[in-house]
């Protein structure tokens, strides 16, 4: 039977690797932050060690095993989409990852998580320089340009785009009177569309740009 004192321990360091892991989307204010993942990673402990002395030997994963499925709703309330990318993923990962945590901490597993927990620390920090470096290369903009209506006006500005190594999709045209307005989505690095906009921006046929 597990004593009182390894009771408090796996309390506590779920408590501790929960806040650790919370700390850090609350630092960027995320929606799941950081008493969402302390209590995340404790009930998932709970729910472990309770799951152990019901179940005891014969069955000792009869509420563990639920604990995947459970959190996934969770996560699932923190995914949206925005206009061109899904938004939430990662702190869906990490409610789902925190769970994990808590259900090797309740199953006795405790330098593991807490060596886990360094490593999601590192991925956090460590990636996100990686992912900026990622974005600088390709970067996926919204551009609306409103200019006078005349035959092939849009297709002049796609050219630019052509000319500045952007891949684009045109997602809408529409005219008012005689003004003509396109929508696009424009891929390409960060250099290439500071390029463009700065063109764009000095272009005396357009009158309006949103980008």
């Amino acid at each position: 039977m597990t004593s009182l004192g390894e009771i408090i321990w796996k309390l506590v360091l779920a408590i501790l690797v929960g806040a650790v892991v919370g700390a850090e989307r609350e630092y960027r204010s995320k929606s799941a932050g950081f008493r969402t993942l302390t209590m995340i990673c404790l009930g998932a402990a709970m729910f472990t060690m309770f799951s152990q002395a019901i179940g005891g030997s014969g069955n000792p994963d009869r509420i563990a095993s639920n604990i995947v499925t459970g959190i996934g709703f969770v996560g699932a309330g923190v995914i949206f989409k925005g206009d061109y990318r899904v938004n939430g993923i990662t702190t869906a990962a990490m409610i789902w990852v925190t769970a994990a945590l808590g259900v090797g901490i309740g199953a006795g597993y405790c330098w593991t998580s807490v060596i886990a927990c360094l490593l999601i620390l590192l991925v956090l920090f460590g990636f996100t320089r990686l992912e900026i470096m990622i974005d600088r290369i390709n970067q996926v903009r919204e551009y609306k340009i409103v200019c006078s209506f005349e035959t092939g006006a849009l297709h002049r500005y796609e050219e630019l785009f052509k000319q500045h190594h952007l891949r684009f999709i045109r997602n809408r045209q529409t005219k008012s009177g005689e003004l003509l307005t396109g929508e696009w989505v424009v891929t390409g690095s960060e250099k290439c569309h500071h390029r463009l906009i700065s063109l764009i921006i000095k272009d005396p046929t357009v009158k309006a740009f949103d980008f």
